[in-house]
């Protein structure tokens, strides 16, 4: 099991954004989480991050919870923020030779597969390049490259649609596609619900920081028959029915 989320409670304050939160990624999964601005997806993805601890619950990465061993704990995961953070005095040669001292590589294997991913992404002739020189998705590609070369064991990626072309979108979900294969495990968040749908193995969806509901799309579908028979209608229709409690 790559991710378990366990009862999670949590915020910024000491009233909780997240209300007793459970779910999982299982090995060789990608799996989409779903919710309205405000829902609770950016708090989850903080605090498995471990950039916020939590008032009370577990999350477990690989079996390993951040309390027992930050940095193996941290190792364990790669993360493709909605708005790429770069360092603005490194070149994109830098930023992965960074990435392969924090996550302790193998300089030769990683690079070989930076190199695959560079010209997948046409980036290839951009390595001495600084983050001023790059669109926002030139520096969107910059932090999938720099996610895929690790070994990591789960993938975190928030909103990867929003600032890629649709080559880019393709090129990602092959890469995606063959991670899984590999045995590693994707977390997804996503408004754009059509791919989500077409490519997720399983939904989480949240609403007010629980989980609504979680399952394949199957089971959605035959969970809520009367609203819709696709991931958009049913969220929709979900979504306004909650606004209107």
């Amino acid at each position: 099991m790559s991710l378990e989320v366990n009862k999670l409670t949590g915020g910024y304050s000491s009233i909780p954004v997240l209300k007793n939160e459970s779910f999982d990624v299982k090995d060789g999964e990608l799996v989409s989480l779903i919710g309205l601005n405000g829902a609770g997806k950016s708090t989850t993805i903080n605090h498995i991050m471990g950039l916020m601890t939590p008032f009370s619950g577990t999350i477990k990465v690989n079996g390993i919870q951040i309390n027992e061993d930050v940095e193996k704990y941290k190792q364990e995961i790669a993360y493709v923020p909605e708005m790429p953070i770069l360092y603005p005095e490194l070149t994109l040669k830098e930023h992965i030779d960074t990435t392969i001292m924090a996550y302790n590589l193998n300089y030769a294997s990683a690079w070989e597969k930076a190199h695959q991913l560079l010209k997948t992404f046409r980036l290839n002739n951009k390595l001495d390049w600084f983050p001023a020189n790059f669109s926002k998705g030139m520096r969107q590609k910059v932090m999938i490259v720099c996610a895929f070369i690790t070994n990591a064991k789960l993938f975190v990626i928030d909103e990867p649609f929003l600032g890629l072309d649709p080559l880019a979108v393709n090129d990602l979900l092959k890469i995606i596609e063959n991670k899984k294969k590999m045995g590693a495990s994707i977390l997804m968040s996503t408004h754009v619900l059509d791919t989500a749908e077409k490519y997720c193995d399983r939904f989480v969806l949240l609403n007010d920081g629980k989980v609504n509901y979680e399952g394949t799309m199957t089971d959605i579908k035959q969970r809520y028959s009367n609203y819709g028979n696709s991931l958009n209608d049913i969220y929709l229709a979900l979504a306004r029915n909650d606004s209107h409690e």
